[in-house]
C-alpha cells in the first residue's frame, strides 16, 4: 500500500505522462490537420485533445473538488455522446490554440487538487486509493490510442517515428493446454480497475487448448490465399453479409503488388512481416479465420484463465508474468513501437501456462459479448461501461502496443464492434478439449 505522499506522487506522473504524449501526438502533424477529419469512423485529432481535457475538468475539478465550471458553453461539444464522431467537424470546435490553453489552464488547477487531496482519509469512493484521478490517467491514455489510430488513417507524409521492436525470442509450442476448473475473475481490489472489471468472481471452465502466441501476417495471408474471403462456409451470416458489402479482400491497410503483399503504416507503405501478429482484422474475419483451421475465438473467460490464474498460488495474477509492472522485457506496450513485435517474443512475459504476449502487441478478439459481471454496479457513470452492454459488442482483451501500462492487465476489458478495422486488434484461437463440453 502507497502512503498518500507516494500515491500524489504516482498520479502526478502518470497524469503528466499521459499529457506529454498526447500533445506529441497532436503537435506532430499541422493546424490543418488537426481540425481535418481523417475519417468518419474518427473525431478531428483537436476533439480528442480538448475532449481528455473536459473529462479531466469534469471528474477532477467539478467532481472531486466541487470547482465551478470552467466553460459550460463547450460541455456538449465534447460529450462523447452527444454529436456522432461523423458530426464532429461541424460543431463550433475550439482552435487548435484555444484548446491547448484550455487544457492547459486545466491542468494547472488539477495540480492544486492533488496537493490538497485527502486521500488517506477520503469522503468519497471517488477519492479512495486516488481512483479519480486513475480513471482520467487511463481515459486520457485511451484516447492517445484513439489519436494513433487517427495518424494510421491519416493521408499524408510520415510524421511519426519508432523503432523496430528487438524483443527477446524463443522457440514455442504451437499451443498450450489449460486445465478446466474454476478460477477467480475480475477484481475486487484493484484500486483503479474500471467498472465492468468488477467484481471478482469465480467461474468455472472446461480444459481448453489456446494458442501459444497470436495469429501471425503470414498464417493469415494463408487464410486469404485459400479464399478465406470467398467460402461462405467459413463466416457467420452476418459476416459474411459484411464481407459482400464491404468488398472485403484482406486485413485493413494491406495490398497486393503482383504476389506480394504491402501494408501502410503512419504514411509508409512496407511489405507485412510474415512474423508479425496480424492486425486490423475485425471480429467477423478473426472468427473466419478460426473456422478455417478447425478452431474457435475463446471466450473471455478462457482468455483471462490462460493468462491471469495461477494454479499454483491458486490466485490471479495483475500481469501474465505476475504483479510486476510491465518492462521491455515482457512485453511491447506503451507506443515505443509503432508495430507489434514477432510472435514468440517476450518469454519472460509469459503466463503460468507458458501463454505468450497476453499484454501488448496487439488486442485480441474474444468470442463473448460485452456484458456486466454479476453484481455489476455502475461506477461513477452510466456511460463508460453500461450503455455499450449487449449483443452488439465483443469483448477484445490484452491491449496494443500502443496501450500505455496504466490502461492495461490481466482484468481490463475493451470492447468494439464486430465490424471495427481500424483499432490495432488481432487474435489467438482456441479449441475445446475432445469429451469435454465447452462452455
Amino acid at each position: 500500500m502507497l502512503t498518500e505522499d507516494q500515491l500524489k506522487e504516482q498520479i502526478v506522473e502518470q497524469l503528466g505522462a499521459a499529457r506529454t504524449r498526447s500533445l506529441a501526438l497532436t503537435d506532430a502533424v499541422d493546424e490543418d490537420d488537426l481540425v481535418r477529419q481523417h475519417s468518419p469512423l474518427m473525431s478531428p485529432l483537436v476533439w480528442d485533445l480538448a475532449h481528455v481535457g473536459s473529462q479531466e475538468e469534469l471528474w477532477l475539478l467539478r467532481n472531486a473538488s466541487c470547482a465551478a465550471p470552467m466553460h459550460p458553453e463547450i460541455d456538449d461539444l465534447y460529450d462523447a455522446f452527444k454529436t456522432p464522431r461523423k458530426d464532429r467537424p461541424a460543431l463550433p470546435l475550439l482552435g487548435p490554440d484555444e484548446t491547448r490553453r484550455y487544457i492547459s489552464e486545466v491542468r494547472s488547477r488539477v495540480t492544486d487538487v492533488i496537493e490538497r487531496a485527502p486521500l488517506a482519509d477520503p469522503p468519497s469512493a471517488l477519492l479512495a486509493q486516488g481512483f479519480v484521478f486513475g480513471m482520467v490517467v487511463q481515459h486520457e491514455q485511451q484516447h492517445d490510442e484513439t489519436m494513433l489510430a487517427t495518424h494510421q488513417l491519416r493521408a499524408g507524409a510520415p510524421v511519426l517515428q519508432a523503432s523496430v521492436p528487438d524483443a527477446p525470442w524463443a522457440p514455442y509450442a504451437a499451443e498450450t493446454l489449460v486445465e478446466g476448473g474454476p478460477f477467480v475473475m475480475g477484481t475486487s481490489t484493484d484500486p483503479w480497475a474500471l467498472d465492468n472489471e468488477r467484481p471478482a468472481h469465480r467461474v468455472d471452465v472446461d480444459p481448453f487448448w489456446i494458442d501459444t502466441v497470436p495469429v501471425s501476417n503470414a498464417d493469415f495471408a494463408a487464410f486469404v490465399e485459400q479464399g478465406g474471403y470467398e467460402r461462405r462456409g467459413w463466416w457467420t451470416a452476418t459476416g459474411w453479409a459484411h464481407v459482400r458489402e464491404a468488398g472485403l479482400v484482406a486485413p485493413r491497410f494491406w495490398h497486393r503488388d503482383g504476389t506480394t503483399w504491402l501494408r501502410d503504416r503512419f504514411g509508409r507503405t512496407e511489405v507485412v512481416p510474415p512474423d508479425e501478429p496480424v492486425q486490423h482484422v475485425s471480429w467477423y474475419e478473426a472468427d473466419a479465420y478460426a473456422r478455417s483451421v478447425g478452431k474457435r475465438l475463446p471466450t473471455e473467460a478462457e482468455w483471462e484463465k490462460a493468462a491471469a490464474w495461477d494454479p499454483v498460488a491458486e490466485r490471479s495474477r495483475r500481469h501474465p508474468w505476475g504483479d510486476a509492472p510491465p518492462d521491455s522485457s515482457r512485453a511491447n506496450l506503451g507506443q515505443r513501437h509503432l508495430q507489434p513485435a514477432r510472435v514468440g517474443s517476450y518469454p519472460d512475459g509469459a503466463s503460468a501456462y507458458g501463454v505468450r504476449q497476453l499484454l501488448g502487441d496487439v488486442w485480441e478478439w474474444t468470442a463473448t459479448d460485452f456484458h456486466g459481471y454479476p453484481g455489476f454496479a455502475v461506477f461513477p457513470y452510466r456511460e463508460y461501461s453500461e450503455a455499450f452492454f449487449g449483443s452488439e459488442y465483443k469483448v477484445l482483451r490484452g491491449g496494443s502496443w500502443a496501450v500505455d501500462p496504466a490502461a492495461c492487465r490481466t482484468t481490463f476489458r475493451n470492447w468494439d464492434l464486430p465490424v471495427r478495422r481500424q483499432i490495432f486488434a488481432g487474435f489467438r484461437c482456441a479449441r475445446s478439449v475432445p469429451g469435454a463440453a465447452h462452455v
